[in-house]
Order: C-alpha cells, then sequence, then structure tokens
C-alpha cells in the first residue's frame, strides 16, 4: 500500500473499533465516505485526494471530541480500581512506594544541587539576551575580560546593538561600620548600569546610575543585597539614606536589592554592592578596577540582534577604541596587531560560576549513579508487579473471557503502576527536600579557588523545575517498571488458565524474568559498590597523607589591615603587637602569620637567578595546563617568627626565623627539600645565595632547610618554596592569615584573641576564624562529596538488589512449598532443602558478579582522573565489593531459604 494510504488507516485505527460502534450515525457514515474512497483513490485528481487527508484527520478529532464522558468514566473507573488493588496488598505496596521513594528522591536531591549549580538561570529578566564580552587576540589574563576601561567606555556610548552593558569584579572583603560597630562584609564593586543591564529593581529605594559611577565630589553611594539588609538592619526601610562607612571612606545607602537577587556570579552573594568609580576606596593600589582589564563584562543584547551580527559591531568599535588608545602614529606591524583583535560573545544566562568549574565533573557522575539506583529500584518493583500478576492470572483470564480487550487490561494494569510511581514519587520529593540541607553543606564546605574571598551563597529549593524533574521521572518509571509485567500477565491462555488445577500453569516460566531482574540488579549494585569502594579509598588515602605539618591544635584567624587603610611600616608595626598580645594568652604555645595560610594556596610565585644555574627555557614563564595558564616559578610565602615551630614542620638543617630578622638584617630565607633538589642537588644548601632581583628583594641567603608541606593542593605535587620574613619583606598585604598553637580546643580560644586584636584597634576586624583541620577537610570538599554520596548510593543500592533477591527467592519458595513437601516427605534433610535455595541464590549472585565485575573495569577508565593512589582496577577494592555483596546477599537468600527447610510436610502436601 502507498505511504499516504497506509497514513490515513493508521489514523482509522488510533480509535479502537470496540469504541466506533457507539459513536454517532455521522461519524459512521464518514468512516464508509472515507473506505470508498480509499477504493477510487488511483481515480482521484489532486483535490480529492487532499479532501480525503483533510477529513480524515477532521473525522479523528471529531472522534476524540465525541466521546470525552466514557473515556474520563474509564479513567476514573480505572483510578478507583487501581486504589482498592493497592490497598488490597499493602504489604507490597509499601515495599514498591519504598524502593520508588529511595530511587526517586535520590535523583530529584541530585538534581535539585546539579540544577543550583550547573543549569538554573539568572533571576533576572530574559537572561537568555545576555552575553559576556571578551577581547580576543589579546595578551592572556588569567579569569578576565581582557577589556581596558576605555575600550569599556566606547563601546557602551557608540554601539547599536546593545540594549545596556555593564562591568563587574570579583567580591572583595570590605570592613563595613555603622554606629561604631565594624565588621568584614563581602563587597562588589560594579559599573553604573550594572542593574539596569540585569533588568533588575530595587526592593526598597532605588539602584546605581551611570551618573552614580562618576568620578565627583559627592559621596559615594551603596546598594545592599537583601539577605544583609535583613541581617543587619531588619528590612528597615529607614536605612535608605542613611550613611555607611567602608573601608574608612563613608557611602550613601540608596536601596536594598531584591530578595532573590544575588549578583552575576552563581554561588557568591555579595553583601553591598559599590560603584566602580569608588574603586580607589575600597581597593589597594595594585587591585584597583579600572586600572588594568576588567574582570568581567556583561551585555545584553537588542530584541532581534543576533549575536554574529553583534559580534562583528562590537569587533569594529574595539579596533577603533584600541587605535585611538595608542594614538594615530603606528608602524604597519601595529596596525595589523589591532585588526586582528576581535570581540567575543559568551552566554551569559547562568552567569559565571567557579562552582560550575569545580563541581561539573563530580555532579554528571552522581546523575549517572542515581539513575543507576532508579533503574535497581524499578526492578525491584517489576519483580514485585510480576509476582502480583502471576496470582492475579485467573482473574485477569475471567476478564479476557468476558470480552475485555488486551488492551484494556494493559491500560489498567498501567494505571496501577502509574499510581505506584506517582506515590513513590512524592514520597521521594519529602526525601529530596529532607535531603537539601545536607548536600548543601557538602558543596559548601568545599574550598571555591576562583572566588576565594567572596562567601559562598547557593540554595538547592524545590521549585518549578525540580517538580517537574520529579513528575517526569515518576511517569517514566512508572512505564518502565509496569509495561513489562502488563505485557507479561495479558498473555495467557484462557483455556488452561481457568481450570482450577492450573495453579503452577507457566509459573516458573514467567518468573525467570524476575531471576533475569535480580542479576541486573546484583551487576548494577556492584558496579555502584565497586565505583563507592574506589572513591572511599581515594579520600582515605589523601586524608592520610603526610601534609609536612601538623594540624592539630591549630587556630588559624585572618586580619586585612589594609581595609582601614594601614600602609607599609604600619602594617608592620601592627603585626609585632598582634604577636607578643596573643603569645601572651594562656593556653597558646606559640603564634606566627603567613602569607595566606597552610594549604590555602598562600603566596606568590616570582621568577629567582641561583648562581652556576642555568634556567630551561620554559622556566620562570608561562606553561599551558588544561586548568588554563600558569607561571612556572617557585613559590614564594612571607611568614613571621616562629612559623615552623608553630605549623609543626620540621627543620631538617638550619634554623627558623626568629625576631632578629628584620629590615635591618641581612636578607634571609629558608627553603624546601624541593628547592633544594631543584637548584643544588644533593649539595647542602644552607649558606647558598640566590638573587630575587632588584625589584624583589635582591640577593638572599638560605638559613634553614624544611621538610616538603602541601601549600596549594594536596593533591599537586609540593611545589619549590622558599619563605622570607615578612618582616624584611611585608609588602602591601591584602589579608594575612595567623596561626596559633595551643594546649587544647583552639577555637576556645577566639573570644580572647579578638579581644587581644581590638585591644590594639577596635576597627580591625578579625574574620575566617576555623581550625587548621577544618581547613584541610576543606581543600578536599569536592573529593568528600563524591566519596560521601556515592558510598550512600552505592550502599542504597546493595540493599535495593538483595530486597529484590529476597523478594523473589521467598516467592519461588511459597511457590515451591509442595514441592518441598514432598521432597521432605521421601526423606531429604532440611539442609538439603535449604541447600536447593541457597543454591539458587548463589546462581543469581555470581551471574550478577561477573557482569557487575566487567562493567565495573570498563566504568573505571572514566573516573580515573578523580582518583588518588590507587588505579580503577584496584583488586583490594573490587575484592571487598564483592564480599560485601557475597555476604549480603547471602543473609538475604538464607532467610526464605531457612522457612523453606522448615516447611511441615503434611502442612505442604495440602497446601495449594
Amino acid at each position: 500500500m502507498r505511504p499516504h494510504l497506509w497514513f490515513i488507516n493508521f489514523i482509522g485505527l488510533l480509535v479502537p473499533r470496540r469504541l466506533r460502534t457507539d459513536w454517532r450515525q455521522e461519524w459512521e457514515a464518514e468512516l464508509r465516505y472515507r473506505e470508498m474512497l480509499l477504493e477510487e483513490w488511483d481515480r482521484l485528481d489532486g483535490h480529492h485526494k487532499l479532501e480525503l487527508l483533510r477529513r480524515s484527520l477532521g473525522a479523528f478529532w471529531d472522534a476524540l471530541l465525541l466521546q470525552p464522558s466514557r473515556w474520563e468514566d474509564e479513567m476514573f473507573q480505572d483510578l478507583r480500581y487501581g486504589v482498592r488493588m493497592l490497598l488490597k496488598n499493602p504489604g507490597l505496596t509499601a515495599m514498591a512506594v519504598l524502593s520508588l521513594a529511595l530511587g526517586i528522591g535520590a535523583n530529584t536531591a541530585i538534581f535539585s544541587l546539579t540544577d543550583a549549580v550547573l543549569l538554573r538561570m539568572l533571576p533576572v529578566k530574559h537572561p537568555e539576551q545576555l552575553v559576556f564580552l571578551e577581547q580576543s587576540g589579546a595578551q592572556e589574563y588569567k579569569r578576565s575580560s581582557k577589556l581596558s576601561y576605555a575600550a569599556f567606555e566606547h563601546l557602551r556610548d557608540h554601539n547599536q546593538v546593545l540594549s545596556g552593558l555593564c562591568s563587574f569584579s570579583y567580591a572583595t572583603r570590605v570592613s563595613a561600620s555603622i554606629g561604631g560597630q565594624a565588621e568584614v562584609v563581602e563587597g562588589q564593586l560594579v559599573s553604573g548600569g550594572f542593574f539596569s543591564t540585569l533588568g533588575v529593581e530595587a526592593a526598597a529605594g532605588r539602584t546605581f546610575t551611570e551618573e552614580d559611577d562618576k568620578e565627583s565630589g559627592n559621596q559615594p553611594v551603596a546598594v545592599l543585597s537583601y539577605n544583609y539588609w535583613k541581617r543587619r538592619f531588619g528590612n528597615n526601610p529607614a536605612v535608605v539614606g542613611q550613611t555607611m562607612v567602608f573601608n574608612n571612606a563613608p557611602f550613601t545607602i540608596i536601596g536594598m536589592t531584591p530578595p532573590e537577587f544575588f549578583g552575576a556570579i552563581a554561588g557568591s552573594a555579595p553583601d553591598v554592592f559599590l560603584p566602580s568609580a569608588a574603586g580607589d576606596q575600597i581597593l589597594p593600589r595594585r587591585q584597583r578596577h579600572r586600572s588594568g582589564p576588567l574582570p568581567f563584562v556583561l551585555a545584553r543584547l537588542k530584541p532581534g540582534v543576533a549575536e554574529s551580527q553583534a559580534g562583528a559591531a562590537l569587533t569594529l568599535l574595539l579596533q577603533q577604541a584600541l587605535l585611538a588608545e595608542v594614538g594615530t602614529q603606528l608602524s604597519p606591524e601595529k596596525q595589523q596587531a589591532i585588526q586582528k583583535q576581535n570581540m567575543e560573545l559568551k552566554p551569559a544566562s547562568q552567569g559565571f560560576s567557579a562552582l560550575r568549574q569545580q563541581y561539573s565533573e563530580p555532579l554528571r557522575l552522581l546523575m549517572a549513579v542515581v539513575g543507576l539506583v532508579l533503574l535497581i529500584a524499578c526492578a525491584n518493583v517489576a519483580n514485585l508487579l510480576l509476582a502480583r500478576a502471576t496470582a492475579r492470572r485467573k482473574e485477569i483470564a475471567v476478564r479476557l473471557a468476558l470480552g475485555a480487550s488486551r488492551l484494556r487490561l494493559i491500560r489498567q494494569l498501567l494505571t496501577e503502576s502509574l499510581l505506584l510511581a506517582m506515590i513513590g514519587g512524592g514520597a521521594g520529593l519529602l526525601l529530596a527536600y529532607w535531603c537539601s540541607g545536607l548536600l548543601l553543606a557538602v558543596v559548601s564546605s568545599g574550598r571555591n579557588p576562583v572566588t576565594a574571598g567572596a562567601s559562598l551563597s547557593l540554595s538547592v529549593p524545590l521549585d518549578n523545575r525540580v517538580l517537574a524533574f520529579t513528575a517526569i521521572v515518576s511517569m517514566l518509571a512508572g512505564i518502565l517498571f509496569g509495561l513489562a509485567p502488563a505485557w507479561r500477565a495479558t498473555r495467557l491462555e484462557l483455556a488452561p488458565t481457568l481450570k482450577d488445577n492450573a495453579r503452577d500453569l507457566g509459573g516458573s516460566r514467567r518468573f525467570r524474568w524476575g531471576k533475569i531482574l535480580v542479576a541486573a540488579q546484583v551487576a548494577l549494585s556492584l558496579t555502584l559498590l565497586v565505583g563507592a569502594g574506589l572513591f572511599a579509598r581515594s579520600l582515605g588515602k589523601l586524608k592520610s597523607l603526610d601534609l609536612g605539618f601538623k594540624r592539630e591544635n591549630v587556630l588559624l584567624f585572618s586580619v586585612d589591615p589594609q581595609l582601614i587603610r594601614y600602609q607599609g611600616a604600619q602594617i608592620a608595626g601592627l603585626y609585632k603587637q598582634m604577636l607578643e598580645r596573643i603569645a601572651a594568652i594562656p593556653g597558646v604555645h606559640s603564634v606566627s602569620l603567613g602569607r595566606q595560610g597552610l594549604l590555602n594556596g598562600g603566596g606568590t610565585q616570582g621568577s629567582i637567578t641561583v648562581p652556576g644555574y642555568t634556567p630551561s627555557p620554559e622556566e620562570n614563564g608561562i606553561t599551558q595546563t588544561r586548568e588554563g595558564a600558569e607561571w612556572n616559578a617557585p613559590w614564594l610565602c612571607q611568614v613571621g617568627p616562629r612559623f615552623f615551630e608553630t605549623a609543626g614542620m620540621t627543620i631538617l638543617r638550619g634554623r627558623d626565623f626568629g625576631p632578629q630578622d628584620n629590615e635591618t638584617a641581612r636578607k634571609v630565607a629558608v627553603v624546601n627539600e624541593a628547592f633544594a633538589r631543584y637548584y643544588f642537588g644533593s649539595t647542602d644548601p644552607i649558606g647558598k645565595r640566590f638573587d630575587r632581583g632588584q625589584n624583589d628583594g635582591g640577593e638572599v641567603e638560605i638559613i634553614g632547610l624544611v621538610k616538603d608541606a602541601k601549600s596549594v593542593s594536596i593533591r599537586e605535587q609540593t611545589p619549590r618554596t622558599f619563605y622570607v620574613p615578612f618582616l624584611q619583606d611585608p609588602g602591601s598585604w591584602r589579608e594575612t592569615t595567623f596561626q596559633a598553637r595551643t594546649a587544647g580546643d583552639p577555637l576556645k580560644l577566639v573570644g580572647a584573641i579578638r579581644r587581644e586584636v581590638q585591644g590594639i584597634d577596635q576597627n580591625l576586624p578579625l574574620f575566617r576564624a576555623r581550625t587548621l583541620e577544618a581547613q584541610v577537610d576543606e581543600s578536599l570538599g569536592q573529593e568528600r562529596l563524591v566519596a560521601t554520596l556515592s558510598s550512600l548510593f552505592g550502599l542504597l543500592a546493595l540493599l535495593l538488589a538483595c530486597a529484590g533477591l529476597y523478594g523473589v527467592l521467598s516467592y519461588s519458595v511459597s511457590r515451591r512449598t509442595h514441592e518441598m513437601g514432598i521432597r521432605l516427605a521421601l526423606g531429604a534433610q532440611p539442609g538439603d532443602v535449604l541447600w536447593i535455595v541457597l543454591r539458587e541464590t548463589f546462581a543469581l549472585v555470581m551471574i550478577g558478579i561477573v557482569i557487575g565485575a566487567s562493567a565495573s573495569l570498563a566504568a573505571g577508565r572514566l573516573i580515573s582522573s578523580m582518583l588518588f593512589g590507587l588505579t580503577p582496577t584496584d583488586p583490594v577494592t573490587m575484592s571487598l565489593a564483592i564480599l560485601v555483596m557475597i555476604s549480603v546477599a547471602t543473609l538475604a537468600g538464607y532467610l526464605p531459604a531457612r522457612r523453606a527447610a522448615r516447611v511441615d510436610p503434611m502442612v505442604a502436601l495440602r497446601y495449594e
């Protein structure tokens, strides 16, 4: 038959034939007319062929509308009957709902976290119109738009393709005080068009305008975030117009952001927004917002403007701005270089997110894991439904004998499955809600290397997206575990099934599918157990790694004197007083300070010159890595007296720094083992010298050799590091971390230390007080997230698989009670019957283990980059996972086996 005839007949077959007999006479006439035209198709002209197609589609639509009441009646009838059947079997219903709740709840919880970190758009108007602007072809600046402020102004004032353009920086710590109370808050510098470009209106007062971002003699203004406004001022609208001091500079509060707005950097929620023109008053000279390439430039495209069109127009404006910056006297080479500059547009609907870069791979892995957990849960429920369908064979046979169609019965059974899925989905949603706080705590505990200094703000609400995801997953799960049992249940031979003695007819054959599902569950569970074991052991190796310092009983806290306008020698004098006062506190064994602290990326990199050593071509230059460009140079850490004693670092030769290593003494340094090996080989480095350059301290003498210690990352190799005393090189520090080794719990001394600091200067805020142990745990946030959740889901999968195994074997034992009675009556011992069931258990488990072990080896290659200290084929992990699986599965099989061995032969022989 021709394709168009197939299409027309298919339209007629979409409505069941049984329903057609109940339709009105007009529909029957329409059917006869359609059949007549089909027979004469080849003799019809084009007009009549189109008419036939049109009328066929119209007739089908009319058919849908002619019987709405009948369809609604049948739907409600199916629902009522489904509810009665679920209530009739409360044990089965509870088991199915619990399995689905665990599977769907795990998926919902991980999806809510994935949505918050990876998928959610900015809470602004039409976020799809937002783009980031980056200048390509310019010098590479890490995490920067590479646009100068002059070029930004030119683009803002002359473009015809954008409805808004703004710039903003990373959040930074700011000292804030009002009414004499000082604290550290997160401040973000933004241009005047920031809020208008994003389409954000103030919850109270107003937001910035371009006039607010101009350098004038007027007092600068500030906009508070809703959360800070609520926390500090209790949502009091009278705060608008008041003066607040940031970094010893007065600002006028003009408004507050709406509650859902957190800025344009996902995961970072500044407390206060300040105009970029106030950067000179907020940031030190070397970090001023407008002095170098702007960190972020965000634009909103005009409606109807394509990205390619906007890119071409902005590229032309960029080249004009660059020509204006360098002047008219240009060499041909410089002109050609400027012509190669172009503007790149990148989607900004989700904003910028360091969390997206950090947790993208782990969250995708966890989504795959919970997907497997859901498959195991669906297999569990499918097994339960297969068992129930076998028990309902006679009921289904009677329905078929009375004229019910197979399609009608499948629809009824699917309705019951969907009811189970929806109930399980609702319970899973509650479970996800209870677990969302735990997930957020695990993610928030990790260190964010990109937005260091900004507070992490992330929420995982169960919003419409999560609700829609749960509903879709529930419906798909209901179809997945309900379709096969419904299909198998309605494949009956009526005559044998209706006989009274047909109790065992096809039961064993029909329940092979249940055993296949159990073997699949074991395989999936073993795969998840192996993965969880690899991650857990990897985390354990990281935790037990020798870090080169003693993490116990050390308190860390940070200060930033530049927030209250300390400079140069004032900072050194302040730190001396702080060290003296804190050292006198009872319970403090020693105290020192470091540039940023231990294992926190502290320090900087700088090139050096070592007499007698010839550097390689790539040394002290830029090295391209997978993460970006890195400077391949030694690591410099500025520390205070007794730093190594306080940190518990071992000095192998030489001495520690002391008060005598001040600005008047000769320049000295302590180097680590990696530094000594790299530059001096096996020679003793004590007394050797190296040159830091005229602008970086000059010639330095090595006075000590210290054991390697992790300073940047636990995973990475220890960089070659040299330590210098801060008294000889105070510099312009943005912040400094103090370390205090105590006799007991370090956190109990925070109050005493705070009082001593305020005794020196009451306006100097102290922040990020935590223990060194907590700092180490922070650095393992990603590994802990994956290890914790994969272990949890692996154990969940194991329990679900063993529950499925228990259910299958229990059903098998109940079906074979008569057989067991005969065996016992003929002389079989209870141990023999016990072994029959356990043998079946071991057969199913071993099949699953063989498949699961093969799958684990294949999947291990995908996670090898996330492991530390072991390979994906680690035999210890594989052996432990198999041992756990066999042990738990044996217990699940032993319970029904023991029940079978205790069967009374006389009772079993009468069992029907």
